[in-house]
């Protein structure tokens, strides 16, 4: 009866053994999540991340230069208009907005071969404005918030730049940029302090079209 006794003692602190290492590995397992959920956020996507380099879309508030070749009298410099589009001589109210030189240049020529003979176009564009959907917005402590259009291979410096750089108020580390990927939003840690103050270049990140540099108020 005592050995009895004494093997099923043994028993007892067998599984009270096993049942404390699976309750330890809970414990840890728990504190793990715990822990990554107080983390720093996980980065932006890679696609996010990287630079595009998109053709100019012509928008609201450019300026047009129409060439037709040999026809100087239908050749002008016209304004886009805030709904988008233009008017020249023989052609009117021709959508522009959200086209690149050569798409406008083409559809010129289909409007004007009802009274030119193939008629060959080019379009030049000046006072770039570009299309609000790609504009990068600056808002909060810059010295001059303001949107501006987008640029290929265009950097957060080269926008903090073009606004006059930040105020004594800003809180640059905080800085963020909002991001539309996918037609989802990101929030991307912009670290404006370290790359204006200490020429850290790894801050330097690429901007996309349509992208909202965010720049708060420091309370201390």
């Amino acid at each position: 009866m005592q050995v009895r006794g004494a093997r099923s003692a043994l028993g007892i602190n067998a599984m009270m053994t096993k049942l404390t290492k699976h309750l330890v590995t809970a414990g840890a397992a728990a504190c793990m999540l715990m822990l990554g959920a107080c983390a720093t956020p996980v980065p932006p996507s890679t696609a996010a991340m990287a630079p595009i380099n998109p053709d100019y879309l012509i928008g609201p508030g450019d300026s047009v230069n129409i060439i037709v070749w040999r026809n100087p009298e239908v050749s002008m410099s016209v304004p886009v208009r805030p709904d988008g589009k233009i008017t020249t001589p023989l052609v009117e109210d021709l959508p522009a907005a959200g086209k690149t030189s050569t798409q406008l240049a083409r559809d010129i020529e289909g409007a004007l071969a009802k009274f030119i003979q193939q008629p060959v176009v080019t379009v030049v564009v000046t006072n770039f404005i570009g299309n609000f959907s790609e504009q990068i917005r600056v808002i909060g402590q810059a010295a001059r918030p303001q949107a501006l259009p987008y640029r290929r291979d265009m950097s957060v410096m080269d926008v903090v730049i073009a606004v006059g750089g930040v105020t004594e108020f800003a809180s640059g580390n905080k800085a963020s940029i909002i991001r539309t990927v996918d037609g989802k939003q990101e929030k991307i840690v912009v670290r404006l302090d370290d790359l204006i103050k200490d020429g850290d270049i790894s801050a330097n990140i690429m901007m996309r079209p349509g992208d909202i540099l965010v720049i708060p108020e420091s309370f201390f």
